[in-house]
């Protein structure tokens, strides 16, 4: 049986974004050798929607309070690079990752997988 996920992100300097999630996001991790940490991801939900071209894949974080956590990650050093966009489903921003990558932020407004 399935009993989770382990989502990979390639990056320019994985060192500097490892440090990132450590240091910044604060998110609890292993070293599973040599310094290579594996994060303890918050609970995931998983949705398809439909592509016109080559199918891709994209990660997004949630939180409960967009404002209240941009604040917080801007006042760490966090560069967004994205304004804040309201949708039907939810807003959203996005921040750049010190590998060079880019992570969508969004406060979900659609009901969640997670503590039905």
């Amino acid at each position: 049986m399935i009993n989770g996920a382990h989502i990979v992100m390639y990056s320019r300097d994985a060192e500097a974004d490892r440090g990132f999630f450590r240091d910044v996001l604060g998110w609890p991790y292993v070293d599973a050798g040599h310094g290579w940490l594996i994060f303890e991801a918050p609970p995931a939900e998983l949705a398809f929607h439909p592509a016109e071209g080559e199918p891709s894949h994209e990660l997004m974080l949630m939180c409960d309070d967009l404002d209240a956590t941009t604040a917080e990650l801007t006042a760490k050093g966090v560069e967004f690079t994205q304004p804040v966009t309201e949708a039907g489903w939810g807003r959203v921003t996005a921040f750049r990752l010190p590998g060079g990558g880019h992570i969508s932020l969004y406060q979900p407004l659609h009901p969640r997988a997670h503590g039905r």
